[in-house]
């Protein structure tokens, strides 16, 4: 499917009375070397797994089911839930499970345990208002071969940011634990219907050999870490961990780092040495 041009999309939404949501980032894609660059990162096959978030109008999925890929998607808002039932579940030939739902409490949009060990992608133009929460929900696992996310250039530049710089993040950490940034692409407002105010990243995303998925209450350590960034760990730590924390302290010592280090200069490979 040619993804609708801008014309062709008002028309199409004015037919099902629907006007595009800025709250539910509700920006439709209609540029076909967009989609066709989305599918050629995530090397999407023929009987492929590939979990896409918020279909909207269907121009992502129907290239991901003529690709020959098994699709599994949620879509929160019921108008257009209903408009993709209509127009793609019928020749989908069982191919298409859509779940009408929030894609943070459904991040894997119902795609069962089971299935999702034997391996799966996520292609998706993601909502920028839920790409945080809904990746920090990803990555609990089971975690994606490979993820291909049209996402906020900011929220992007968060995920890939290297330690020492104040955009480095406690998601920065979760993120590349478990993946690998390849190379993407920023994305022109002109590639979407209506043109969002902000700029946008093709981020592509590949799991390492050996990936790590920290505990909840791990995470919620190093969330509290970040949170008070300005704050030496090893003072955090002796009040957050008062008998697990000074182990930790040693490894940064034998890495040539101190307790009064700041949570942005530790390294992802310290952090995941962390216990709780």
């Amino acid at each position: 499917m040619t993804p609708l041009s801008p014309s062709a999309t008002r028309a199409l939404l004015a037919k099902l009375g629907h006007e595009p949501k800025r709250f539910l980032g509700q920006n439709f894609l209609v540029d076909g070397n967009i989609v066709r660059k989305s599918l050629e990162l995530a090397g999407v096959q023929a009987g492929d797994a590939v979990v896409e978030i918020g279909p909207g109008l269907g121009t992502l999925t129907s290239a991901l089911l003529a690709a020959g890929a098994e699709v599994w998607a949620v879509e929160k808002d019921r108008n257009l839930h209903l408009h993709l039932e209509e127009s793609l579940l019928p020749a989908s030939a069982g191919r298409l499970h859509l779940l009408e739902g929030d894609a943070v409490e459904h991040p894997l949009a119902g795609l069962d345990e089971a299935r999702a060990r034997l391996g799966f992608k996520v292609v998706a133009n993601l909502p920028y208002a839920i790409s945080t929460p809904w990746m920090d929900a990803v990555l609990s696992g089971p975690l994606p071969e490979r993820m291909v996310l049209m996402l906020q250039q900011e929220a992007a530049q968060r995920y890939a940011a290297k330690p020492g710089g104040k955009q480095f993040g406690a998601i920065s950490v979760f993120l590349q634990a478990a993946y690998g940034v390849a190379p993407g692409h920023k994305v022109d407002a002109s590639c979407f219907y209506p043109k969002p105010d902000i700029e946008s990243y093709l981020l592509h995303l590949v799991r390492i050999p050996a990936p790590h998925v920290f505990p909840p209450a791990v995470k919620a350590v190093i969330r509290a870490c970040f949170q008070q960034r300005r704050k030496q760990v090893g003072g955090l730590l002796r009040g957050l961990l008062p008998d697990r924390g000074q182990a930790w302290l040693a490894h940064l010592a034998a890495a040539g780092l101190s307790g009064q280090a700041r949570a942005e200069a530790i390294p992802v490979e310290l952090w995941r040495q962390l216990k709780v």
